[in-house]
């Protein structure tokens, strides 16, 4: 039974005015806990547009190096930002894989206010991983994961970031990074043919002086059950980052999701070579997530609401 519903049939002015307050209620009371949460900057991030560019990248396909869905995925991402941010610059590259092999490389690095000296620096993978490594099924162990929450979540949120900040141009200067080749090879130790983006961009800075104010790497953000502790790399090496993210989440009502007292584990993530070259870069990742590398990493298991949360930090930080 709905305490909250209130009774129909009202007609006097008097009774009237009484459900029109039981019906206020009423909508009060049907959001519950697990509608979209509202902060005072939700507005700006547009959660239904990010979860359109996550069906989206799906339907490309699996956007491994060299493939069709990933040629085709990253010329919509180059198209998306070329609509929105005021710069586009495109690294492209070979790598040369352990066994000889080339592979195709393509960083996408977005800025707004690019003459501005203060910089944010926002990152997201967007290759997905060639093999469902941790399939239970040994047949299933060498297709590719379609990348719904591992690839296509943290994307979809640079992308609406950049949508909101066309609308209103932010105060410094933000730099959106699509990085390449994530989770290409193996996942050591040793780490063999990983990280491939990050640790060229790492290499390959737009200039030698280049080091934001502060960098937040997005990944696996769209899990419906969304539970985000902080990484002990993060926390070790840039903590300053990582209060200053937490408390926006704080301040926005979200600790529930970004977990304030876990910083027992380390990932090893596309932060670590932008770390290693100086620049103060954190991981604001949701590990635990069961469908990780496995082909059940499809749109379902992502929600607006999750990416509503993580979205209206994001924009938080940049306001």
């Amino acid at each position: 039974m709905n305490t909250c519903s209130p009774e129909p049939g009202a007609r006097s002015p008097e009774l009237r005015t009484i459900l029109a307050a039981l019906l206020a209620l009423a909508a009060a009371c049907s959001r519950g806990t697990d509608a979209r949460p509202v902060a005072a900057n939700a507005s700006e991030f547009n959660a239904d547009s990010a979860m359109s560019y996550v069906r989206q990248q799906v339907a490309f396909g699996p956007r491994v190096p060299g493939s069709e869905g990933w040629r085709r995925t990253g010329d919509w991402i180059a198209q998306r930002l070329r609509a929105t941010a005021d710069t586009v610059i495109e690294q492209r590259w070979t790598h040369r894989l352990e066994d000889g092999r080339p592979l195709p490389q393509r960083n996408l690095f977005a800025r707004f206010r690019p003459g501005a000296a203060e910089r944010v620096l926002y990152v997201a993978h967007w290759d997905t991983r060639p093999t469902a490594d941790l399939e239970a099924d040994p047949a299933d162990r060498q297709k590719p994961i379609p990348g719904a929450n591992d690839g296509a979540s943290g994307v979809a949120l640079l992308l609406a970031v950049a949508d909101a900040l066309k609308k209103r141009a932010p105060a410094l200067g933000v730099d959106l990074l699509f990085v390449d080749g994530e989770d290409y090879g193996t996942w050591g130790p040793p780490d063999i043919d990983v990280l491939l983006g990050s640790t060229y961009f790492a290499a390959h800075l737009p200039d030698s002086a280049y080091r934001p104010l502060f960098g937040v790497l997005w990944d696996m953000i769209g899990d419906a059950e969304l539970n985000i502790p902080q990484e002990l790399h993060s926390a070790q090496q840039a903590p300053e980052v990582v209060q200053r993210v937490w408390q926006k989440a704080k301040d926005l009502g979200y600790e529930r999701w970004f977990l304030p007292d876990a910083r027992s584990y380390s990932i090893t993530d596309d932060h670590y070579p932008l770390l290693k070259a100086g620049l103060r870069v954190i991981d604001v990742i949701d590990i635990d997530y069961p469908h990780h590398h496995r082909l059940s990493d499809t749109v379902d298991k992502v929600t607006a609401k999750s990416l509503q949360i993580v979205g209206d930090v994001a924009m938080a930080l940049l306001r």
